[in-house]
């Protein structure tokens, strides 16, 4: 996906420069959520840059946090705390800060791969 010169692929961040990617389940399952909507709410505490999603409960809120940072390193997906017209946040009361994330033209291209050549595990 990328050429790094930085690690030369050895390291086990992005994943992107070996041309290789490695996603866990909960992050292929946000992926795919991301895939039918434009975007999905996300909030966070206005000094915690912490994001913390409530849409789905198939994971825990501290996992989903997890998969969305892990995501956005990835450059899959990207985090944009401008508040969504018509954006409905019932869900987030105690959060003051709210916004979106939306897939990023690579997230959509990795999509893409994962609908047409399948899941490895």
């Amino acid at each position: 996906m990328g050429d790094c010169k930085a690690c030369n692929g050895s390291c086990c961040g992005c994943g992107g420069c070996a041309n290789k990617l490695e996603l866990s389940l909960g992050e292929i399952h946000l992926l795919q959520s991301l895939g039918q909507y434009s975007f999905l709410p996300v909030a966070r505490k206005a000094d915690d840059m912490t994001p913390v999603y409530r849409e789905e409960t198939a994971y825990t809120e501290e996992q989903y946090s997890l998969f969305i940072q892990l995501l956005e390193q990835k450059r899959l997906i990207y985090l944009d705390y401008t508040p969504l017209i018509g954006a409905k946040m019932g869900l987030y009361p105690e959060f003051p800060v709210h916004g979106s994330m939306g897939l990023t033209q690579r997230g959509q291209q990795v999509l893409e791969l994962l609908e047409t050549q399948g899941i490895e595990e």
